[in-house]
């Protein structure tokens, strides 16, 4: 904000990574409810304006920390559809809130197929997506899909859409390529960054500070940049998928 009122009016960032609709790393980052009382505090002091958002879009992403968390503090699998469930009922009150503050255009992503992640196909030498995972992450989206279909049904002059990042993750991962071709990866599910032996991961150094980690040759060429995170290009080649429904979603009136 220090950088004048030029810059932030185009919009602001208050997400962060790591996060989710819960704590995912105890107290350390603010949850999504967190994230929200930050923009609220910018609306109570006229930072923003309810004409503002009338004429901005909202974007509330979830990429599936809360999951990642709920297996790692020992959290059942058998028990994931119902924990499933309240991220839904909790991401549900979330989007209820950003348009009681006067948003107009509310934008939420469905889950990426997880289960394409390398961190989930490293035991397919990065071959294959692990089914299970993303049978569960249909699960979310299929959730998702009709907690939006109940708010719009309640709204008057605000609408929500939902980015399908599943297909799009997927479409590029099937093909191989970018919607107009101009991207190609070879073997997408295979990482740039990735540790050189079990126990270590991209960035890993060793005691003496040496790289225990391997770069491909080309980022460009490559879709994931470690276990959980596309590249630039990969954005870029997923980008292509979805700039038809964005086209379409922030159209104005």
């Amino acid at each position: 904000m220090n950088l004048g009122k030029q810059k932030w009016l185009n919009g602001m960032n208050f997400a962060y990574g790591g996060s989710g609709v819960f704590n995912t790393f105890g107290d350390l980052l603010p949850n999504m409810s967190t994230q929200i009382d930050f923009f609220e505090k910018l609306m109570n002091d006229s930072v923003y304006t309810k004409w503002d958002l009338q004429s901005s879009a909202v974007l509330v992403s979830l990429t599936g920390n809360d999951y990642g968390t709920y297996l790692a503090n020992g959290g059942a699998f058998q028990g994931l559809a119902s924990f499933i469930s309240k991220v839904i009922n909790q991401l549900e009150v979330n989007l209820k809130r950003v348009r009681r503050l006067g948003a107009r255009k509310i934008v939420v992503t469905s889950l990426p197929p997880l289960g394409c992640l390398p961190r989930s196909t490293e035991t397919s030498s990065f071959k294959k997506c692990n089914i299970t995972e993303n049978i569960a992450v249909s699960y979310h989206n299929l959730l998702l899909q009709q907690a939006v279909a109940k708010l719009n049904n309640k709204t008057g002059n605000s609408t929500i859409s939902i980015v399908d990042l599943f297909r799009s993750f997927t479409t590029v991962i099937e093909q191989k390529q970018d919607y107009l071709g101009n991207l190609k990866f070879e073997t997408p599910l295979k990482p740039c960054c990735i540790g050189k032996s079990d126990g270590y991961f991209c960035g890993s150094v060793d005691d003496k500070g040496a790289k225990m980690y391997t770069l491909c040759h080309d980022p460009k060429s490559v879709f994931f940049w470690d276990s959980s995170h596309p590249t630039e290009a990969g954005w870029q080649a997923m980008f292509t998928t979805l700039k038809p429904s964005f086209d379409r979603i922030l159209k104005y009136q």
